[in-house]
């Protein structure tokens, strides 16, 4: 299938925005990169990128050309996993994004259920938002995208979307940890360490105060879960987490339901691209991931 190499070159520029970096992915030489590149200007008779001095950049005809390539690309992709499921073998790569929240905890879990049943099978994870996770199902970069409050899109097909609440969160030594269930102003009281405002749980929290009289002010703001959870273990600091975020580090940390009336609950939405049919691997990790999250 050398065409399809060929085109993978295109694709390659396209994504590195040169062909020194495109080459180096591809251990290749850069001339022979750009001579194939030349090979399909000409064959196409129109330019596919634009040759700036710092880069390559691509032209409208080659928009619509990538587009096609990483098309073709997908359906082999479907067409070489359903030639394994044929042979009994089950292998294949899944690729999907997901919210950070779902990273310490419930996709591991997940993936490694998965491969129970399907050892041959390879996953590629990225981490990323809702404007990520759209980037990457229409680029082909992902065949799933599993994020919080995805918004809708006429091309993006919603497979399954799930409630989720928010959560108090703090160490289990912390004067809230023995109540069953807490309100926001109790913890107004302690040290927050809170989630930037374009994390989905914070947005959540953010909508809620503007109906309330209770006033926040975070001592600590991150976009990283991790540093969030470690900031829990010193001066009885509480954060707020999606309740399939919460991770309680065997036991150090706990959380509580948040009690307030009306607070409002997060979309967990499991989406593909609209009119693209997923490789066998991939459909059948989306039926897993839609058990695991509707246990």
């Amino acid at each position: 299938m050398n065409h399809l190499r060929f085109l993978r070159y295109v694709d390659e520029v396209a994504r590195a925005g040169s062909i020194r970096q495109a080459a180096e992915r591809l251990h290749v030489a850069p001339s022979a990169v750009n001579r194939r590149i030349l090979d399909l200007e000409d064959e196409l008779g129109t330019p596919i990128f634009e040759r700036l001095p710092r880069g390559m950049r691509l032209t409208a005809a080659g928009e619509l050309f990538v587009r096609y390539i990483r098309g073709r690309t997908a359906e082999l992709d479907e067409v070489r996993s359903q030639i394994e499921e044929l042979k009994g073998l089950r292998r294949g790569r899944v690729s999907l994004v997901a919210s950070q929240a779902l990273a310490p905890a419930f996709l591991p879990q997940v993936v490694a259920s998965f491969r129970q049943a399907h050892p041959l099978a390879v996953h590629q994870v990225r981490i990323g938002d809702h404007l990520h996770a759209l980037e990457a199902l229409r680029a082909f970069e992902a065949d799933l995208a599993l994020v919080f409050n995805l918004a809708p899109e006429a091309d993006i097909e919603v497979l399954a979307e799930y409630e989720q609440r928010l959560q108090a969160v703090m160490h289990r030594d912390h004067p809230l940890a023995a109540r069953a269930s807490v309100r926001v102003r109790d913890c107004a009281d302690y040290p927050l360490v809170l989630p930037n405002r374009d994390i989905g749980g914070r947005q959540l929290l953010e909508k809620f105060l503007v109906r309330s009289s209770v006033k926040l002010r975070p001592v600590v703001e991150s976009n990283s879960f991790e540093f969030l959870r470690g900031c829990l273990y010193h001066g009885q600091a509480v954060s707020f987490q999606i309740a399939i975020g919460t991770v309680e580090d065997g036991g150090a940390l706990v959380a509580r339901p948040l009690e307030d009336r009306h607070f409002p609950h997060g979309r967990l939405v499991l989406a593909g691209l609209r009119g693209r049919q997923l490789p066998v691997i991939a459909h059948a990790f989306a039926e897993h991931l839609k058990a695991a999250l509707g246990r």
